[in-house]
């Protein structure tokens, strides 16, 4: 086993136990700071007796902070909410949080530390979760100046919470939204290839002090993930444009769900595009980006309507594409 000691913050979350599980096939020990240790004991299995510890941190506190990065050689930020609810805040996650992990990671002598992102980071952005990530990233680099910054675009793999959602939204209603009519494009990026790049940038000593914007290999327009969704899942469905005004409306309301379905500020960041647009991308951490096409059908087949075993849904999703 590599004596590399990793401290992961955020490895609970979708994006973190995919890079649990990367790290751990790379053979580092793996630290994961989480606030509650009892929801990352489901980690452990992922690696080696021992090669996987759990300990309590919340990030708002310093103390913990540096109790978890002590020892560490290298240290990852996954770090980051969708939407503010309560306490979690996007200047308190995505601004003090960083902030703290970069500065007491520079004081524990960690070698490498790797803050993930996210594309449209901004702190000029309209949005306010682009614009915190932005100056998340101004205050990581102001601490730990070899940082790599990692900014991917939509992260798709089994258990998203895109092509999920929207597969379930179909099989409930009889259309789908096109906020702002569906132009925004989108370059959707493989779970396992962010984890990848993860690791990469962990050991590649050419990496540090750069920003990387991570895509799949496709650019393409919500309306085209949206037909995409209907054609894995065979539903016939309403493609309906609505307007940033009205969506901005519907958003106010749908905001109050116990998880958001839209948030007015969700209707801000869909107005600008979320693809990659520097020369540093997964190609540059030697890194080939898997297609949507590859992975997403496995998944999305069982929302089809007669299951996922169905021989005559099975020959529709095959003769699909050739009908276009």
């Amino acid at each position: 086993m590599n004596n590399s000691l990793i401290t992961v913050f955020g490895g609970t979350g979708f994006l973190g136990r995919h890079t649990v599980r990367a790290l751990a096939r790379a053979d580092y020990r793996i630290r994961v700071a989480v606030r509650h240790p009892n929801d990352g004991f489901f980690l452990r299995p992922m690696g080696h007796v021992g090669q996987i510890d759990i300990v309590k941190c919340n990030v708002r506190n310093a103390d913990q902070i540096a109790a978890a990065v002590h020892g560490a050689t290298g240290v990852v930020n996954l770090v980051g909410i969708l939407f503010q609810r309560g306490r979690q805040r996007f200047d308190a996650v995505h601004v003090g949080a960083a902030a703290a992990i970069a500065k007491a990671a520079r004081a524990a002598g960690v070698t490498s530390l790797v803050h993930v992102s996210a594309i449209g980071a901004d702190q000029d952005a309209e949005s306010s979760y682009a614009a915190s990530k932005g100056e998340g990233e101004v205050c990581v680099r102001a601490a730990f100046a070899d940082a790599v910054i990692l900014r991917p675009s939509i992260v798709f793999g089994p258990d998203d919470d895109f092509f999920n959602r929207f597969a379930a939204l179909a099989r409930m209603l009889p259309f789908l939204p096109l906020i702002g009519g569906g132009a925004t494009k989108f370059q959707p990026v493989f779970v396992g290839d962010v984890a990848a790049a993860i690791v990469r940038a962990l050991s590649d000593p050419a990496a540090r002090g750069h920003t990387f914007e991570l895509g799949g290999p496709t650019v393409y327009t919500f309306k085209e993930l949206m037909q995409f969704v209907l054609r894995e899942t065979c539903r016939r469905r309403l493609l309906i444009p609505v307007s940033y005004f009205v969506a901005s409306i519907q958003a106010m309301f749908l905001q109050f769900l116990p998880k958001p379905l839209l948030t007015p500020d969700q209707v801000s960041l869909l107005k600008s595009d979320n693809i990659v647009t520097g020369r540093e991308t997964l190609a540059a951490l030697g890194i080939e980006p898997t297609s949507i096409e590859v992975e997403v059908p496995a998944y999305l087949s069982r929302f089809r309507p007669k299951g996922q075993y169905d021989e005559t849904v099975r020959a529709k999703v095959i003769e699909a594409p050739a009908s276009r």
